[in-house]
C-alpha cells in the first residue's frame, strides 16, 4: 500500500526489551502531541486490529506455546503487522496524523532474527513484504540492562506467565545487544533512550528528541 509522498502523517515506533517502559513513554508523548492539536493514533504489536489481536493471544497468551518455533512466531508477527499497517496505520498517515506503535518491524529483526537465530535475510524479506514502503520516521528504544528486565518482568508476571515472561536472562541480553546494534547502524532512525532513568527524565528526553528530528 503506497503512501502518498506528501504525506504531513509520521510514524514513531517503541522498541525495546519487555518491562522497558515503552506503554507509558507512548501515552505521554501522546500528549504532547495532543496539546499541539495533532491527531494520535496509538497501536501496538501484535495486536491494533481485531484480526491482530486474535493472532496476539495466539502468540502471547497461549499458556502451551513453548513448542512454538521462531518460523511461526515470525510468519504470525508479520501476518499481524500486515494488517495494522493497512488497516490502521497507512489510512492514518494519509489523514496526516501521528501514529505511536508499540513495537514494528525491529522487533521481528531483533527477536525472532538476533535473539531466536533466524537468518536475518528472510526476516528483512518478510518484513518488507507486511509493511510495504510503510516505516518508521523515527525509532524510540528505550534500553534498560537485562537484569533490569527480567526483574520488572517477574514483578508484573501472572500465575500464568506469557511465553516472553517465562524467557531467561540470556534471550533477554541478546535482545538487548540486537536493538543497540540496529541503533548504531541505522543513527539517522533510531533514538537510545536510558530507560532506568525516572519516568518524567525519559519523557523530556524523548520529547526533545522528537523535537528536533521531526521538524
Amino acid at each position: 500500500m503506497p503512501l502518498k509522498s506528501n504525506s504531513a502523517g509520521r510514524l514513531i515506533s517503541f522498541e525495546g526489551s519487555e518491562g522497558s517502559g515503552k506503554s507509558t513513554q507512548i501515552s505521554r508523548l501522546a500528549a504532547h502531541f495532543q496539546k499541539a492539536a495533532r491527531e494520535v493514533v496509538s497501536t501496538r504489536e501484535p495486536g491494533g486490529t481485531e484480526i491482530g489481536e486474535q493472532i496476539r493471544n495466539i502468540i502471547v497468551h497461549n499458556s502451551k506455546g513453548d513448542e512454538m518455533c521462531a518460523e511461526t512466531e515470525l510468519l504470525l508477527f508479520t501476518a499481524a503487522r500486515a494488517q495494522l499497517v493497512r488497516e490502521v496505520i497507512a489510512p492514518a498517515l494519509l489523514r496526516g496524523a501521528i501514529v505511536l506503535s508499540d513495537r514494528f518491524l525491529d522487533s521481528s529483526t531483533v527477536y525472532q532474527g538476533i535473539a531466536r537465530n533466524l537468518a536475518a535475510d528472510p526476516v528483512a524479506q518478510i518484513n518488507r513484504f507486511a509493511v510495504g514502503n510503510v516505516l518508521p520516521d523515527l525509532t524510540i528504544v528505550i534500553d534498560v540492562p537485562e537484569e533490569v528486565s527480567l526483574a520488572r518482568v517477574k514483578r508484573r508476571a501472572s500465575d500464568l506467565p506469557d511465553r516472553m515472561e517465562r524467557e531467561n536472562i540470556g534471550f533477554y541480553k541478546k535482545v538487548r545487544e540486537g536493538y543497540l546494534v540496529l541503533a548504531q547502524g541505522m543513527p539517522e532512525r533510531f533514538i537510545v533512550v536510558d530507560g532506568t532513568k525516572t519516568e518524567d527524565v525519559i519523557e523530556k528526553k524523548i520529547w526533545s528528541e522528537v523535537q528536533a528530528r521531526l521538524k
